[in-house]
This record gives structure tokens, sequence and C-alpha cells, in this order.
């Protein structure tokens, strides 16, 4: 700045100088000032050299195989022997290690007998604090759609190293955790009342173009939005560039899906699109209430084989709608689970900052009681709790068979963990999600490109998802090959994080 300054200086007296010498009609005068400008010029240089930006030498992957993540995880064309050149943050080069030549300056990794796949991306969850931050990249979770919310608090910024930020904000509703609160006359526009309630249109295209001016990438329609503005409000984000989440009651779903809405989220929200007109149209109205309450029941207690969810999945699949399940909420309601706070990661977590969190003693949900029940007996109590559980399991288990049939039409998947709520927890549970995703009738391989490469398709984001040629050079090198069980993309030799090597054994440090 000091540089900037005195150049601008030097530059306004010349100027008024020469103008002077240019009425006088003096050539010699006019000579000088320019030596003179030009001797100035010289010493502030002098003084202030100007920063030369750090000129890194290309870092190099050398002989591993790159999994293909392409065409929805149903391309199998892996290239083994590869290069993989990076410079100033992005892939440059990919293809084979005896067609391509090796840089002479290069630092160079060893990944012979290694398997590459791109950074892993969370389409739905928070990131309250660096530990969050640092729990996701320890993982290889590279980018992460990141929402602020009263289950995952708010995202902080200030976490350094942390993945890469896709912005998600609430359109259309008031909300009290809008990215917007704090900025103009938005935080007594989008105060809640005793519930959201639905925004004007007007309102309403001035909030997109808002929240699009911080940087936010995804826009979620909830509960209270109506089909006409769902509608107007899908086709003006893809106008934007921007992507939608439903996550619907007032608006059917099947008018979000037609109208073109990128993603569904969440297993125990979506299903409600099978319920007939005459419990849609009291949702209008009543979406959070009794209505709501039937209508869900209904969902759920349909038959899981019911016709109703093939013909509907089916209707998902045809209008290319994805599905976010963030299955990894009701893992620890599922059969088969495990106590998550084993992770080595887990030690730098904090329970206080999650949701719903589990017991770290035994991983398993607690469920509070009312607080008359403290009176009672021990016994008593474990015996409440225990039918809480066992309740909760059950609806588990019916959303899970429900969701196996609308995977029988073969959905596009986007993996997503909801961290931290509900027993979830950062990075960790993005991979209990793949082991989910194949659980419900994914290969392994097509679990990766739901975590990876089909949010480049679905979404548009064409610099991640891949590890070719302009893309960003997030990268995890694995130990094991994925493609054979998707618990090998726990196996992470190497994390790169727009081409700079991350020290994960440093990420299980907590951080002051």
């Amino acid at each position: 700045m000091r540089l900037f300054s005195l150049g601008k200086r030097s530059f306004n007296v010349f100027h008024a100088l020469e103008a002077r010498a240019r009425l006088g009609g003096s050539l010699s005068v006019r000579i000088l000032l320019i030596q003179i400008f030009s001797l100035s010029v010289v010493h502030a240089l002098a003084q202030n050299p100007p920063v030369q930006p750090e000129n890194k030498p290309p870092l190099v992957l050398l002989g591993g195989t790159i999994v293909d993540v392409t065409d929805w995880g149903r391309s199998a064309l892996d290239q083994q022997n590869t290069i993989v050149i990076i410079e100033n943050g992005k892939i440059t080069q990919v293809g084979s290690r005896f067609l391509i030549e090796t840089p002479p300056d290069a630092q160079i990794i060893d990944c012979t007998g290694k398997f590459l796949v791109p950074g892993l991306i969370d389409g739905f969850t928070g990131m309250n604090s660096q530990a969050q931050a640092s729990a996701d990249l320890y993982m290889g979770v590279t980018t992460i759609v990141a929402s602020s919310d009263n289950h995952r608090g708010r995202i902080d910024f200030s976490a350094n190293p942390k993945p890469h930020l896709y912005l998600l904000d609430s359109v259309g509703t008031t909300d009290n955790w809008s990215l917007l609160n704090g900025h103009d006359d938005w935080s007594a526009k989008l105060r809640e009342g005793s519930h959201p309630v639905e925004l004007n249109t007007d309102d309403t295209a001035r909030q997109i173009t808002a929240t699009a001016k911080l940087g936010t990438r995804v826009l979620w329609l909830g509960w209270d939005i109506t089909a006409a503005n769902a509608q107007w409000i899908i086709s003006r984000a893809h106008q934007m560039g921007l992507a939608t989440y439903g996550e619907f009651i007032s608006t059917p779903y099947t008018v979000g899906i037609d109208a073109g809405v990128d993603v569904l989220l969440h297993m125990g929200r979506y299903e409600i699109g099978v319920i007939p007109d005459e419990l849609q149209r009291p949702l209008v109205s009543d979406p959070y209430g009794a209505a709501a309450s039937t209508a869900y029941d209904y969902a759920e207690h349909l038959p899981p084989t019911d016709p109703h969810y093939r013909n509907y999945g089916h209707f998902i699949s045809v209008h290319h709608a994805a599905l976010m399940p963030a299955f990894s909420q009701f893992y620890l309601n599922l059969p088969g689970h495990r106590n998550l706070w084993k992770e080595p990661v887990a030690s730098i977590l904090n329970s206080a900052n999650m949701y719903m969190p589990s017991d770290p003693a035994t991983g398993e949900l607690t469920y509070p009681l009312s607080p008359w029940t403290k009176h009672l007996p021990n016994m008593a109590t474990r015996y409440m709790q225990e039918g809480q559980r066992k309740k909760a399991d059950q609806e588990a288990l019916r959303l899970w068979r429900i969701n196996q049939t609308i995977a029988s039409t073969y959905p596009h998947y986007l993996a997503a963990s909801g961290a931290a709520a509900m027993g979830t927890m950062p990075g960790i549970s993005l991979h209990t999600e793949l082991e989910m995703l194949v659980r419900i009738g994914l290969s392994p391989r097509e679990a990766l490109a739901a975590a990876t490469n089909n949010y480049s398709i679905q979404l548009g984001w064409s610099e991640l998802g891949q590890i070719a040629a302009g893309r960003r050079a997030d990268i995890l090198v694995l130990d094991a090959d994925p493609t054979v069980n998707v618990w090998n993309a726990r196996r992470i030799s190497t994390l790169l994080l727009e081409g700079n090597i991350v020290d994960r054994d440093a990420l299980l440090k907590p951080h002051k």
C-alpha cells in the first residue's frame, strides 16, 4: 500500500507540473520533469519492491490408480500407472505415466499400488467449530454444503484449516438462522414468530439476490413454501446458477419435482410424496400441526412394498431429482451400528457442540424424559427410555424398508451426513453414509460417486468431483481399493486440499 500511495503522489505531482510546462510551451522543462518523475518511481520501487508470487514447484502423484466415478458410478474405466500434475491448486495434466513427462522440478509423491479418488463432499452438514472442521478434513471430506440452524449452530468461518464451504441458506420464509441476519434490514424481516412464515414474492426475490451476494450456493425450500412460490423460486434459482434443496410440506413433492428441484432432502421427509390430495391440501395452512402428523403417519404406515412407493420412486428418477437421504441420522437406530466415539478423530470433538449426541461410553442415543420423571425410581425411567428407544428403532426400520423400495427404481443419490445432529459426527458420519448407501443397494463405486462426481453432474459444480485437468486438486490417496469395499475410502495415506498436503496427524491435536 505504501508503494501504491507513493507512486500515486508522484504521478499526481508530475501531471501538475507537466501541465504547467505544456502551458509554457517549454519542451526542455517537460523532458526534465519526465526524468524527475522516472527517478521518483525508481526510488519508490527500491524502497518498496513489489511482492512476487511464490513460485511453488508442481506436485506430481505418480504411479497410482485413478478410480473412475463418472456416469453416476456406473463406469469402471479406472486408470492405472497414472501421473497427476498439480499446479497452483489445480490439476493441470492427467494420464499415463509413460506418456506424460514428469516436470524436472516437481515434488513427487510415489503412489504405486495406491488408489486416487476425489476429495469427498458432504452435501448437508454443520461446522460450528475448528474441531468439526478438522474432523471433516481428517476423514477426507474436502468440501461441505454448510448449514447454520438450530441443530447445528452457526458456521465457524474462522476455522483454519477447513474444507471448502459451499453455503446453504433458506429462502422464501422467515428464519432466525438465515445467513442474512445482521445484514441491512434483513434481521427484522426474517425474524420468526412462533414458527416460520412465508415471505411475499418481492421479498423473496430480494432475498435470493442478497444471499447469493454472500456466496450462497444452495437454496433450501422448507416446510412453509407453497406450490406457486416453490415453482417460482426453483426457476429463479436455476437462472442464477443456484442449487435447490427441497424439504417440502406445504408444497406437494410431485409439484416440486416437476418444477425441477435439484435435491430431495432427508429420509423421513420426502416419503410424504405418496400421500393423497385430501391429506396434502390441509398442509398449506397447517405444515406443523395435526395435519402434518396425519400425513407422515399415513406415509410411514403404508406397506414398504406398496406400489405407491415404487411409482413415486420412478417419478423421482424420470424427473432427475436426486435423493439426499442423510441415512446417517438414523444409523444408530438401525441394526449393525457401532460406537462412533471409538473413531480416532472423535477424540477432538465436543458433544456440547452437537444436537442429541450419542453417549460416548455406549455409542447409543439417549432419550430425554420429561422433568416430572426424575421423581420415579431408576428402574421406571430406564423402562421408559427403553420404550422410546424401541419406538424410534421401529420407525427407522420402517423408513429404511420404504427407502429400499424407492432405491429399487434407481434414483440418483448425493451423499450427506446431516452432522452434527441425532448422533451424527462430522467427517465420520459421511463414511457411515457411504456404508448405508451400499447397504441400500448401491455398489461401492456408486456410493463413492454419490460423494464426489454426482455433485458435478446434478448441481453443475464442475470445479470438483473428478481427478481431471482443470478440476480443483482435492484428492485422497488411499492404501486400498474403495470399489472392492467402500470402507477402504477411510484408508487415507495422503490428503490434498487444493494441491496442498494436509498433515492429518496435526488435525488430531486439539486447537486452542
